[in-house]
C-alpha cells in the first residue's frame, strides 16, 4: 500500500527528480488531455496529479478513465475537497493546509473522508500543504479562507515544514497556486530542503524548462506543472527532458 511513497523515498535517496502533470478536469478539455497523455507516455512523465479547487466528481472519473485507457503512468489525487476522491486512482495526497489557520482544512474535512479512504485501496500519503504567495489571486486561498506564506519569508516556510515533519507528515508540498505570476523562490526551496528529510514537491507558476531547472537545483524532489500544459501540451517534452537530464537518466526518444 506504500508503493508510490516508497518509490519517492528511493528516488530522493538516489538524487532522482520527478515530474508530475497536474490535470484540472474542469479546466482541461478532454481532447487536450489526450495530447498531454500521449506526450507524457512518449517522453516519460512520472505521475499524473488529478484535482483542483473547483472540480466536479464526474469530471475526475472521466479524466482518470481516459488516462487509464491510454497510459500506465500512476494517477495520484490532489484533492481540493472531500468530493474529489476516486477509488480508480492509485494514491491520494492527504493534504493538510498548514500554511493557514483554518482548522477545517488542517483536520476538519479529513475526519469526514477518513472512513471512505480506509475502506478503499487508495494509498494515502499524508502531505503538508503550504500555499506560498505567487503574486496573483489564488483560488485555494479564497476557498480555504487563509493567507499564503509571504514570498519573501523563507524562514516561515522552513519552520512550518519542520513542524510538519515532526508531526509525522510524509511529504512537503509548497505551491504558489494555479497561474501564479511568481514561483516559490529558490531561496525558500533551498532553506526548506536543508531542514527536512521528506520529499519536497514544488508547484505553481513554472512555465518553462529553465525555471524548472532552477527549482530542481534549489532542492525540489518533484515539480508539478499544470496551467502551461493546458495551453501547450507539447511542452511536456521540455519538462521531461530537464528532469531526466538533471537526474542523469536517459531521456525517452519519440517513437
Amino acid at each position: 500500500m506504500n508503493h508510490i511513497y516508497n518509490e519517492l523515498l528511493q528516488k530522493k535517496s538516489l538524487g532522482i527528480k520527478s515530474f508530475a502533470i497536474l490535470i484540472d478536469p474542469d479546466h482541461q478539455k478532454l481532447k487536450n488531455l489526450e495530447i498531454v497523455i500521449e506526450q507524457a507516455n512518449k517522453y516519460g512523465a512520472d505521475y499524473f496529479f488529478i484535482g483542483g479547487s473547483l472540480v466536479l466528481q464526474d469530471r475526475i472519473e472521466e479524466a482518470i478513465k481516459l488516462i487509464r485507457e491510454n497510459s500506465e503512468i500512476p494517477v495520484i489525487l490532489f484533492p481540493g475537497s472531500g468530493f474529489q476522491i476516486s477509488i480508480q486512482a492509485d494514491a491520494i495526497l492527504f493534504l493538510s493546509l498548514l500554511s493557514g489557520r483554518n482548522s477545517d482544512f488542517i483536520i476538519g474535512r479529513h475526519v469526514e473522508v477518513a472512513p471512505r479512504l480506509h475502506a478503499s485501496k487508495l494509498e494515502v500519503i499524508s502531505t503538508a500543504y503550504l500555499l506560498i504567495d505567487g503574486k496573483s489571486s489564488n483560488t485555494a486561498c479564497y476557498m480555504s479562507h487563509t493567507l499564503p506564506i509571504p514570498h519573501d519569508k523563507p524562514e516561515i516556510a522552513q519552520a512550518t515544514a519542520l513542524a510538519a515533519e515532526y508531526l509525522g507528515m510524509k511529504l512537503i508540498f509548497m505551491d504558489a497556486g494555479s497561474g501564479a505570476n511568481m514561483t516559490v523562490s529558490t531561496d525558500m526551496i533551498h532553506k526548506v530542503q536543508k531542514s527536512v528529510q521528506c520529499p519536497l514537491f514544488i508547484g505553481g507558476g513554472i512555465r518553462d524548462a529553465e525555471k524548472a531547472y532552477d527549482i530542481l537545483k534549489a532542492g525540489a524532489d518533484l515539480i508539478v506543472i499544470g496551467n502551461v500544459l493546458e495551453e501547450d501540451p507539447f511542452l511536456v517534452r521540455s519538462f521531461c527532458s530537464v528532469v531526466k537530464e538533471f537526474s542523469n537518466i536517459e531521456v525517452k526518444k519519440p517513437k
